[in-house]
C-alpha cells in the first residue's frame, strides 16, 4: 500500500500477522491518539505505518513513556493536514507499539500490535497531542439459527474468497472454525480482506453484531464477484497479449522468409494501406470491404496473380476522392465576365447558365441539373463547357461518347473477368482528384449498341440526380456519390438520343452563327489564336474585314466556325512561307489576293434577281451546317395525269407534294384551274442539286405555290421565299430552324418572307440585322399565301 508523505500509514501482506489476544481489558482508559490517513486497522493485526505530523510524533513519544499503549483512529478526509476532534471517526483500535524506527525527512516508522476496538468518549487534551478517553465496544450476540447460518455462509464465502485470490491459508481457515465470538471472526476477516477505506470503516464503526454479520457477508460476496470479473478481464487481456505476441512473432518470421526470397516487406505495404484507409472518412460498407481485401492479401502468396489483383483493387478504392471537394466559386458577375470573354453571341445559352449559377448562389444545396447543349458542329459547345468550369472554379473532365458500344465503358467490368478495370466515369473522377468536377459527356447522340450492351441505358443512372448519389461501378461493387458532379452533355441532334435518356436532361439549343457574328468571332478569337500558333503578329500578317467576309461566304458552308478557323490557319501558313522565303517584313491579305492564299472559291451563293418565274419558287431549308435556300421547279404539260418527282426527295417531302396536289384539286374552282387537270396534265416536280438528299414537311406551301403557278400560268417573284407545312384543308403549320432559314434568305438577297403565323414567337431568336433586311408576312392558311403571291401580279 502506498504511504502519504506525512502520517500516511503503510501495510502489506508480508507485515500483516495475527496478534496475541489481550487477556485483560480495562473499562475506561485514557490514551494518546494517533490519527491514520487512508487506512483502517482491525483487532488482531500487526501492521507498520509512518508517522510524520508533530502531534502524532508527540503522541507516540507519550505512549512510549507510559506503557506503549496508544489509540489509532482513521480521519475522515485523507488530505486534511490540520485536524480537529470533528475530523475523526468515533471508533478506532487500541494498539501496543512494538517497534520504532527513525526515517529520513523526520518520519518515524512504527510497528504496532492491534488489540481491540474502542470508542472515544471524550478528549482530555488537544495540545501538544490528542489525549482521548476510550471505552471498549460491547455488543450482544444472540445464538439463533439465522445467525449460525449467516456465520457458516460467511466462513464459506471467506474460504471461496481465499480460493479465488489463490491465497489458500489452511491454518487461518482452521483457526476461524474454532472461533465462537462473531466479532473476532469479523475482525479476522476484515484484517485479511483487501478492502477500500469506506468498506473497512463500515465494518469498524458498526456496533451491532447482527448487522456486522450481514454487512460482512455482503462485502464478501461483492469482493468475490469483483475478483471473478478481474480474473476474466485479466484472462482476456493476457489472451489478447498472447495473440498479438504470436502475430508479431509470425510476422517477423514472414519478414525473414520474404527477405530470403527477395519478395520485399508485405506487412509494410499492408500497414501503409491501413494508414491511408484510417485517414479517409468512409462509410462502414466501404471500410469493411477494404479491410476484408487486406486480410485476403495478407493470406495469399506474395507475387501471385491474385495478390496483384487485390492490390490493384485496394489502390483504386483508396485513390478515389471520397472526401475531396473543390471549393466552388458561385458568383454571377464573375461567371458573366468569363462567359463573355470566351464566347461572342450565344446570348440565350449564357443566360441559362447564369440562371443556374444564380439559383446555386441562393440555395446552397441544389441538385445539379443535367444540361444538354444541342447544336450544329463548330458552334462552341465544348468550349462553353470549359468556360462554365472556369466560371465555377471546378475541375474540367471531358469524356467522348462517340461510337461507344460497350456498356462496360460506363459501368466497368466485374472483377471475375481477366483484366477488369473500372468504367470511364470512375476513371475520370479519380483522374481529376475531386468529387465535384464539371463532367462533359461529349457527342451523346452518337452512342451505339451491340451484343456488349447498351451504353445509353447504363447512362440512365449516371444522369439521374435522384439516383447517382449511389452510383455503383461493376468493378468497385461499392456506391460512389456522383450527386456533386455537374454533368454537361453535347449533341448535334436530339433525334438519335433514346427517349428515357433525353427525359433526364435539360435541353439548351446552341444555334449557328450569322455572318456578322462569325466576323466578330474571327476578329476577337480565331485570328489572334492562329497568329500566335504560327509565330506571327498583327503587324506581320494583316487581315481586313472584307477578307474575313469573303472567306466565310466563298470558302466555308457551316453553322459554326471550325472550318473558318482552318481557313484562317491556311492563310497564316501561306503568309509564314512568304515571309520566310521572300524575307518580307509583313503580309497583307486583301480581297484581290485572297485566292492566292485559299485557292478558287469553293462555294457560291446565288443572289436572286429581281424578276419573276412561272413554276419556280424559293423555299427555305435547314441543314446540320446551317440554313440554305431551296428552289422548287414545276413544269405542267399536256398528258394523262402522270406525276414525276425528282431530286432525291424523302418520304415526308413526297407526302407534302401529294397533300399539296389534293389541296389544289379541292380548291380548283377558286384558283381558276380546270377541275380535271389531274387527268389531262402531266406534272414534273424537281428540286435542284439532285445529289443531295432532301426531306421534311416545311416545303409544303412552297411546293403548292409552285404547282399553282404552273397550273394557272402566273409567275412568282424571285425575291420572295417561303416555308411552312401544309395540310389537306390548306392550314399552314409551324416549322423548325427558323433562325437558320432566315439567315440563309438574307444571305441570298431575298427581301420578302412568308412563314407560318405560329412561328412569329421564334423571331426573337433571329439576329436584328436579318430582321431589319426582310419583310416578313405570317400566314395561317394557304389561301393567304396565294393572295400574297399572285395578287401582287394583278
Amino acid at each position: 500500500m502506498s504511504i502519504e508523505k506525512k502520517d500516511s500509514p503503510e501495510a502489506s501482506a508480508e507485515h500483516l500477522e495475527m496478534a496475541e489476544p489481550e487477556l485483560f481489558v480495562q473499562e475506561k482508559e485514557t490514551l494518546p491518539l494517533i490519527p491514520l490517513r487512508g487506512m483502517s486497522v482491525f483487532p488482531g493485526m500487526v501492521v507498520h505505518f509512518d508517522v510524520g505530523r508533530v502531534k502524532s510524533v508527540k503522541a507516540l513519544e507519550e505512549a512510549m513513556e507510559r506503557d506503549q499503549m496508544a489509540f489509532l483512529v482513521t480521519q475522515k478526509e485523507v488530505i486534511k493536514e490540520d485536524i480537529t476532534p470533528d475530523d475523526f471517526y468515533t471508533i478506532g483500535c487500541r494498539v501496543k507499539v512494538k517497534q520504532l524506527l527513525k526515517m529520513p525527512d523526520n518520519l518515524v516508522r512504527v510497528l504496532v500490535e492491534v488489540h481491540e476496538r474502542r470508542e472515544i468518549t471524550g478528549f482530555e487534551s488537544l495540545d501538544p497531542y490528542f489525549l482521548v478517553t476510550t471505552k471498549p465496544v460491547r455488543s450482544a450476540y444472540y445464538d439463533t439459527k439465522e445467525n449460525r447460518t449467516l456465520i457458516r455462509m460467511i466462513r464459506e464465502s471467506f474460504a471461496n474468497y481465499m480460493n479465488v485470490t489463490r491465497k489458500v491459508a489452511t491454518d487461518l481457515i482452521l483457526a476461524m472454525d474454532s472461533l465462537d465470538d462473531p466479532d473476532q471472526l469479523i475482525d479476522i476477516i476484515g484484517a485479511n480482506l483487501f478492502l477500500d477505506l469506506e468498506d473497512s470503516q463500515r465494518l469498524i464503526q458498526e456496533t451491532d453484531v447482527n448487522k456486522r454479520l450481514v454487512l460482512t457477508y455482503e462485502i464478501l460476496v461483492e469482493e468475490v464477484e469483483m475478483i471473478k470479473i478481474e480474473h476474466n478481464i485479466d484472462e482476456k487481456v493476457r489472451s489478447e497479449m498472447y495473440k498479438h505476441q504470436r502475430e508479431y512473432y509470425l510476422r517477423e518470421q514472414i519478414k525473414v522468409i520474404q527477405n530470403e526470397l527477395g519478395e520485399g516487406d508485405v506487412q509494410n505495404e499492408l500497414d501503409v494501406y491501413r494508414e491511408r484507409l484510417a485517414a479517409l472518412d468512409l462509410q462502414d460498407e466501404v471500410r469493411d470491404k477494404v479491410l476484408g481485401e487486406l486480410n485476403r492479401l495478407n493470406k495469399v502468396p506474395q507475387g501471385s496473380s491474385e495478390a496483384g489483383l487485390i492490390q490493384t483493387y485496394v489502390e483504386w478504392i483508396l485513390d478515389l476522392p471520397w472526401n475531396t471537394l473543390t471549393e466552388e466559386t458561385v458568383d454571377v458577375s464573375i461567371a458573366r465576365k468569363i462567359l463573355d470573354e470566351d464566347h461572342y453571341a450565344l446570348k440565350k445559352v449564357k443566360e441559362r447558365i447564369l440562371e443556374y449559377i444564380s439559383v446555386l448562389q441562393l440555395s446552397k444545396g441544389m441538385k445539379s441539373p443535367i444540361i444538354c447543349l444541342v447544336g450544329p458542329p463548330g458552334v462552341g459547345k465544348t468550349s462553353i463547357a470549359k468556360s462554365i468550369a472556369r466560371a465555377l472554379n471546378r475541375e474540367y473532365v471531358r469524356m467522348s461518347l462517340g461510337g461507344m458500344r460497350d456498356e462496360a465503358e460506363i459501368r466497368g467490368h466485374r472483377r471475375t473477368y481477366i483484366g477488369a478495370i473500372p468504367g470511364r466515369i470512375i476513371y475520370n473522377i479519380k483522374k481529376c482528384g475531386t468529387r465535384n468536377p464539371l463532367f462533359l459527356l461529349d457527342e451523346i447522340d452518337k452512342l451505339g449498341q451491340d451484343f456488349n450492351g447498351d451504353p445509353a441505358s447504363a447512362l440512365l443512372e449516371v444522369l439521374d440526380p435522384e439516383q447517382n448519389n449511389t452510383f455503383t461501378d461493376h468493378y468497385l461493387e461499392l456506391p460512389f456519390d456522383l450527386s456533386q458532379v455537374l454533368f454537361l452533355t453535347t449533341a448535334n441532334s436530339l433525334s438519335t438520343i433514346p427517349r428515357p435518356l433525353l427525359d433526364r436532361m435539360e435541353i439548351i439549343e446552341v444555334n449557328g452563327y450569322v455572318e456578322s457574328e462569325k466576323v466578330e468571332i474571327a476578329k476577337r478569337y480565331l485570328i489572334p489564336k492562329q497568329l500566335e500558333i504560327h509565330g506571327l503578329k498583327k503587324s506581320t500578317c494583316k487581315f481586313s474585314e472584307t477578307v474575313i467576309k469573303n472567306a466565310i461566304e466563298y470558302y466555308t458552308r457551316e453553322s459554326g466556325v471550325r472550318e473558318l478557323e482552318r481557313k484562317i490557319a491556311q492563310i497564316c501558313r501561306v503568309a509564314a512561307k512568304e515571309i520566310v522565303e521572300s524575307k518580307k517584313k509583313s503580309i497583307s491579305v486583301t480581297q484581290k489576293n485572297l485566292e492566292k492564299f485559299l485557292g478558287k472559291h469553293r462555294f457560291s451563293y446565288e443572289t436572286v434577281a429581281d424578276k419573276k418565274e412561272i413554276g419556280l419558287v424559293n423555299g427555305l431549308a435547314w441543314t446540320p451546317v446551317g440554313g440554305d435556300t431551296l428552289q422548287i421547279e414545276v413544269i405542267v404539260v399536256d398528258g394523262t395525269g402522270k406525276i414525276e418527282i425528282t431530286g432525291q426527295l424523302g418520304d415526308v417531302m413526297k407526302e407534302s407534294i401529294k397533300a399539296g396536289i389534293s389541296y389544289i384539286r379541292s380548291q380548283a374552282n377558286e384558283l381558276g384551274i380546270e377541275s380535271d387537270f389531274y387527268s389531262k396534265k402531266d406534272i414534273h416536280l424537281h428540286v435542284p442539286e439532285g445529289a443531295v438528299p432532301k426531306d421534311g414537311p416545311s416545303a409544303g406551301i412552297t411546293v403548292t405555290t409552285a404547282l399553282i403557278s404552273s397550273l394557272i400560268n402566273k409567275p412568282v417573284p424571285q425575291n420572295l421565299a417561303m416555308t411552312g407545312e401544309i395540310t389537306l384543308r390548306g392550314r399552314v403549320l409551324p416549322i423548325g430552324g427558323l433562325r437558320e432559314k432566315l439567315t440563309a434568305a438574307h444571305r441570298a438577297g431575298i427581301k420578302e418572307i412568308i412563314l407560318p403565323k405560329e412561328n412569329e414567337k421564334d423571331l426573337e431568336d433571329v439576329p436584328a440585322v436579318v430582321l431589319e433586311a426582310l419583310h416578313i408576312q405570317p400566314v395561317s392558311k394557304m389561301s393567304e399565301v396565294t393572295e400574297i403571291v399572285f395578287k401582287q401580279l394583278q
